[in-house]
């Protein structure tokens, strides 16, 4: 089993930095494939990044590649997500996610991920 909890959401001006964290409990972290996804109301939920168990590979969707990193710390059980140039359409509860399997690539569909956050808000205003 793995606990996850998010945190450094909030409210920011477009063109902000945001940087999330999803702290997760166990000690099999460093074997989880973690993915950080979003959902906006009225909207399904969307893979925004994802990285490896290993940290070898990122993936990002179309939408944030270049403006979001996704990196992983082992040692403090922790996965960020740091946001640059915000936009509005950002805005969304962002819900951190592990995936036992250890593939070599990341996976987006949120069906195979195991365990899930509770999310974090993040709102961006124009």
């Amino acid at each position: 089993q793995v606990h996850l909890v998010e945190s450094g959401g909030g409210l920011v001006q477009a063109g902000d930095s945001l940087r999330l964290s999803c702290a997760a409990s166990g000690r099999t972290f460093s074997s989880y494939a973690m993915g950080w996804f979003r959902q906006a109301p009225g909207k399904e939920r969307e893979f925004v990044a994802g990285i490896t168990w290993n940290g070898g590979r990122a993936n990002y969707a179309d939408s944030v590649q270049g403006r979001f990193t996704i990196s992983r710390d082992n040692a403090k059980n922790t996965v960020y997500l740091q946001m640059n140039s915000l936009k509005p359409e950002d805005t969304a509860v962002y819900y951190c996610a592990a995936d036992k399997r250890r593939l070599p690539v990341v996976d987006r569909n949120a069906n195979e991920y195991d365990y899930w956050g509770q999310g974090t808000q993040v709102t961006v205003s124009s």
